[in-house]
């Protein structure tokens, strides 16, 4: 056997970013704006319906598909919210989080050496679920028009090939922070439907919009529902991201595919989170409120802090992320910048070339999450203002 066992194809995803720079982190004592979890707790109400759930003896295998009562609660949510109905006995389906349910649609409904196309820059979970199945990643880059980043249709339209299989579509994204307007979906349907594309929709922050934007379902465009699988989860609504409770919803056929696949991934678990997820999620809002509150009040104190000191933020619309340009600050590359912040500020954040297939095709890009508290947000934002403020003295030395 030879040294390195791992084979090729998962070669370039030997270890994530998330999991270097949360460790420089520790290394450091840093505060981590990097990896994008919150540090406090979801609702009482839901951390009590979990212990209530494994107190009550539901501790064992749920069934495949999910827990009934949670199934129910999906569909309803995605009925009242957006108006796209599903069946759920047969149309949704529950996962070890969203990056399982990712994982497992692309490797059933696309055949080894076929494509799946992706908006750049994307989660770094979607290159390792192509690999994994054999497809064929291609992307689309999205570009700072002023300070938003958006797709040019025409490049999109130039990216499909005939071996084009599927469109896996990232809104709110992460890590633009951009939430694809109406217009831009309808760009996005268009595009499938001509060419006859399986859309997966990663809509896992539908609920983190700010400002009055709104999220709108792929799915909910006409002649999308019989061609898209909805993915979503619960760690990002209810602030529990260790939980993995995910969900798929689309069209009976589609779904089935993904649950033969998934049997063989984790088959089933989780099962009091499923039962705590199922009692919260008719009364999501009495939270959600509140969550959109607190992250815009966050996302406005670190971008607030950072502009007035001279770095460039582009416009977050929505999910826990605020991109900037390291150039603002000096910085040609956005990794240089990170591994300073960490020595020098005490704050970790993310280099965006990771996100790239190229990473140096997004070198000058940094992501800092602030879904934390107030008091580490405004801690780490006069400490960013003033790695800022120092970088701008020496720069004119």
């Amino acid at each position: 056997m030879s040294e390195d066992p791992l084979v090729g194809k998962f070669a370039p995803f030997r270890s994530t970013i998330f999991a270097e720079m949360t460790a420089l982190a520790h290394r450091t004592g840093a505060i981590n704006l990097g990896q994008g979890f919150p540090d406090s707790d979801g609702p009482p109400e839901l951390l009590s319906a979990a212990a209530e759930a494994v107190l009550s003896g539901h501790n064992q295998y749920p069934p495949l598909p999910g827990v009934p009562a949670l199934r129910t609660a999906i569909a309803e949510q995605r009925a009242a919210d957006y108006g796209t109905p599903y069946d759920p006995d047969t149309e949704i389906l529950v996962t070890a989080g969203a990056t399982e349910a990712i994982a497992a649609a692309v490797a059933a409904l696309v055949p080894a050496g076929d494509e799946v196309l992706v908006f750049e820059p994307y989660y770094d979970s979607y290159g390792a679920a192509i690999a994994l199945a054999g497809a064929v990643r291609r992307t689309v880059r999205l570009h700072p028009v002023g300070d938003r980043f958006t797709f040019d249709p025409g490049e999109l339209a130039a990216a499909v090939t005939p071996r084009t299989r599927a469109f896996l579509v990232n809104t709110p994204h992460n890590p633009t922070g951009t939430v694809l307007s109406a217009a831009e979906l309808a760009v996005i349907a268009e595009i499938c439907e001509r060419h006859d594309l399986i859309a997966i929709t990663d809509e896992v922050y539908e609920h983190l919009v700010f400002d009055g934007v709104r999220h709108i379902p792929l799915a909910s465009l006409p002649g999308m529902a019989s061609r898209t699988l909805t993915i979503s989860s619960a760690g990002k609504t209810f602030n529990a991201t260790g939980w993995k409770v995910g969900w798929v919803c689309g069209p009976a056929p589609m779904v089935a595919a993904v649950r033969t696949v998934k049997q063989y991934l984790t088959f089933a678990g989780g099962t009091p989170f499923q039962h705590a997820v199922a009692a919260v999620l008719p009364d999501r809002h009495r939270w959600l409120d509140g969550l959109r509150t607190r992250l815009t009040a966050a996302r406005d104190t670190l971008r607030d802090a950072l502009t007035s000191t001279g770095w460039r933020c582009f416009a977050c619309q929505g999910t826990y992320f605020l991109q900037v340009d390291a150039r603002s600050v000096g910085y040609g590359d956005g990794t240089a910048l990170c591994h300073d912040l960490a020595t020098r500020a005490g704050v970790v954040a993310i280099p965006s070339g990771a996100f790239y297939a190229d990473p140096a095709s997004g070198r000058e890009l940094v992501r800092f999450a602030f879904c934390k508290s107030p008091a580490v947000i405004a801690t780490a934002a006069g400490r960013l203002a003033g790695f800022a403020a120092g970088a701008h003295r020496e720069g004119a030395a």
